[in-house]
């Protein structure tokens, strides 16, 4: 007995060290990192996260474009401005995929937008842009809409008189309904359980990437997902959430009127009609599912958080609040229904805005690539299928780029005579071909609600409350702890 166990030791320990050397002989053909080891590669070295501090550190050992491993699959970081720029955009086609591991797989199958490749993303892509174009994003129409969700907001926050509140909730139901009359066509009530249960569904999938469970789940899919309750209530928001975007799109099967598109998915319907019988067409009810399924979590999460955190910043810096508000009364006026193209009549105000995305910077790490082929990054080799990670926390952060990196500096989009200038290292929204779909519309999200709070509230501590905590809460998304502040109508 005592041999068999020492066989099983011996063995054991030559497949460990026969993967070590496999691995050693694997990083050769990759940017330098550290020593990656058997079975974990880095995951170690990194406590199961992708961590910003972690990839600082090791950029100042291994230099602004470097590899680690996540089990035995690398990950090439790109870090800094210039690593993030050039890397991808020098071969943006060549780093334009996106890796399907376990989880993407169990979020998306391969379909529609943010974790597609190849043909259906090209395609996929092509079609959410063009229809944005056509509903309005941009112009007046979309506008109507964004004002009249801010308006019941301002609403809202009237009727709690001044007393403490959390405004997270009510920023997500605002910035949600956006979304949904984009897509659906009607907002929900705040009421609505439904409406409830899909955003909570949505902060659960959110919240679930980059936190160790996910590597878990990489890791063990199938002991993962039937054993472990994070992975599981991961797995079953997906499916609600899926359950009812395929309810509105039978709703809108049996309830649309040709030739009377008034939502996203009224237009791609009308598209699925138009492409039957060509084989090269990958449109599809799966395909606007997932569309639609990524439009939403990737519309609600990101410009909900960033609103949260610009008020947290209006309460902390009120001396920030109060030039704003001087400048909104003194060019628009309190009672001026703000649009976006005020944004070129008050540069202070929209320069606020800018600072608040670039400090709070809420997506440490941009949605992993992938290498569609061989290609180079920077002078360093890179295979075909490899995953590459941008740190654009690096980016926002970059103090080669910005003046004072690491404080709330309004300053920083501000030339000396006060015009609100532009930054090339301004990056909150990714760069090259995978740049968000939807960025012109949270910008046109943020400057409209931002500023109409602004218009009709002071933000507030609660009495007896001296400081206001700042630091981020960890995640896919860095989200404020939560807080309370007064609204006090101006």
């Amino acid at each position: 007995m005592l041999a068999v166990s020492l066989m099983l030791v011996v063995f054991v320990v030559t497949l460990l060290f026969m993967q070590f050397l496999k691995l050693q002989w694997i990083r050769r053909r990759y940017p330098p990192g550290p020593t990656p080891y058997p079975f974990f590669g880095n995951l170690l070295q990194m406590n199961f996260q992708i961590h910003h501090e972690i990839l600082k550190k090791m950029a100042k050992v291994y230099g602004n474009v470097f590899t680690l491993w996540a089990s035995n699959t690398p990950l090439v970081v790109l870090q800094g401005f210039q690593a993030v720029k050039e890397g991808l955009t020098v071969h943006a086609e060549d780093v334009a995929g996106r890796p399907l591991r376990h989880v993407f797989e169990t979020l998306t199958h391969g379909n529609g937008v943010m974790f597609s490749s190849g043909r259906i993303w090209k395609q996929q892509r092509r079609f959410g842009l063009a229809t944005m174009r056509k509903m309005g994003v941009g112009k007046k129409h979309q506008e109507h809409r964004l004002q009249e969700e801010a308006c019941h907001l301002v609403e809202y926050l009237q009727k709690t008189n001044g007393k403490p509140l959390d405004p997270t909730i009510s920023l997500v139901h605002t910035v949600s309904n956006v979304i949904c009359s984009v897509i659906f066509g009607h907002r929900f009530s705040r009421d609505d359980e439904n409406f409830h249960h899909l955003i909570k569904s949505i902060d659960t999938i959110a919240a679930f990437g980059n936190s160790f469970y996910f590597f878990v789940f990489e890791m063990f899919p199938w002991f993962a997902g039937r054993f472990l309750s994070p992975c599981k209530r991961m797995v079953a928001s997906v499916n609600f959430v899926n359950a009812l975007l395929a309810k509105e799109v039978e709703n809108h099967k049996q309830n649309g009127k040709p030739d009377e598109n008034q939502d996203f998915i009224d237009y791609y319907l009308e598209e699925i009609d138009k492409t039957k019988g060509d084989a090269d067409a990958t449109y599809d009810e799966e395909n606007l599912i997932q569309t639609i399924f990524d439009l939403f979590l990737a519309g609600t999460e990101t410009t909900a958080t960033t609103l949260c955190w610009a008020l947290l910043y209006m309460v902390v810096y009120p001396d920030v609040q109060e030039k704003v508000q001087k400048e909104l009364d003194a060019v628009l006026g309190r009672s001026h229904l703000i649009c976006y193209e005020d944004r070129k009549k008050v540069p202070y105000t929209n320069a606020v805005i800018h600072e608040i995305q670039r400090y709070s910077n809420i997506v440490l790490i941009a949605l992993p690539r992938q290498s569609l082929k061989d290609t180079e990054l920077l002078g360093f080799p890179v295979p075909k299928n490899t995953i590459i990670l941008s740190n654009i926390d690096s980016v926002l952060s970059d103090p080669g780029k910005w003046a004072t990196p690491d404080k709330f500096n309004p300053g920083h989009f501000l030339d000396k005579d006060g015009n609100f200038v532009n930054r090339e290292a301004f990056l909150p929204f990714s760069i090259g071909h995978r740049v968000c779909m939807g960025e012109l519309m949270a910008r046109m999200e943020l400057f409209i609600i931002f500023s109409t709070l602004l218009q009709a509230f002071t933000f507030t501590l609660p009495e007896g409350v001296k400081e206001a905590n700042t630091k981020l809460v960890f995640g896919s998304t860095m989200k404020p702890h939560p807080y309370q502040l007064c609204a006090l109508p101006r």
